[in-house]
């Protein structure tokens, strides 16, 4: 079975985000990444994908993702309201929209995955919530170089358990990005 994995990409100064809410300076490698080894590798190892309401409504048409995100699998979208008209999809990409929580999703996800990986990507509260209650078994962040000064942070919010990590990769991109990988240790 594949692994859960949570993934992120974040500032020097620790932000997902700017002040605005915008990703942009975050991603300004994004095709370099999906060329590059590690982008190649997690995109063929990748069998579905869990997002927030946030991260899906990040696209200004919805239609987009079919045949344009990296990610051509089942997309669980964690909502706590469906939304009226239901995206494109194609013989590869398909969108669940999760109403009864990111546990919910991540089963749903696993099915859907197979032997391949399930991707949990979104903004702070999905990450959150997937480690307060442990539910991935990877941790991958990604370190653009930039300092943003200000925005949403990922690691607040966890209460009061440590969460203990081994680190089993570092690799640097091109673009400036670092890839961080961890596994958690339970």
């Amino acid at each position: 079975m594949g692994k859960v994995i949570l993934g992120t990409t974040l500032s020097l100064d620790g932000f997902i985000n700017d002040r605005n809410g915008s990703v942009e300076a975050l991603y300004t490698d994004l095709a370099n990444w999906r060329e590059s080894e590690l982008g190649k590798e997690s995109i063929q190892n990748t069998g579905a994908v869990v997002m927030g309401r946030n991260t899906f409504n990040m696209s200004e048409d919805p239609d987009w993702f079919a045949g344009n995100y990296e990610y051509q699998v089942p997309i669980f979208v964690l909502t706590h309201h469906v939304p009226k008209k239901k995206p494109k999809e194609t013989g590869q990409l398909t969108f669940t929209f999760v109403t009864d929580g990111l546990e919910s999703a991540i089963r749903q996800a696993k099915e859907a995955a197979g032997e391949r990986d399930v991707n949990i990507i979104g903004a702070a509260n999905t990450a959150q919530q997937c480690l307060r209650v442990g539910l991935a078994d990877e941790l991958q962040v990604d370190i653009m170089p930039v300092l943003l000064g200000g925005g949403m942070r990922l690691f607040e919010h966890l209460g009061e358990t440590q969460i203990r990590l081994e680190r089993i990769k570092v690799m640097e991109l091109p673009g400036g990005r670092t890839h961080l990988r961890f596994r958690f240790v339970r």
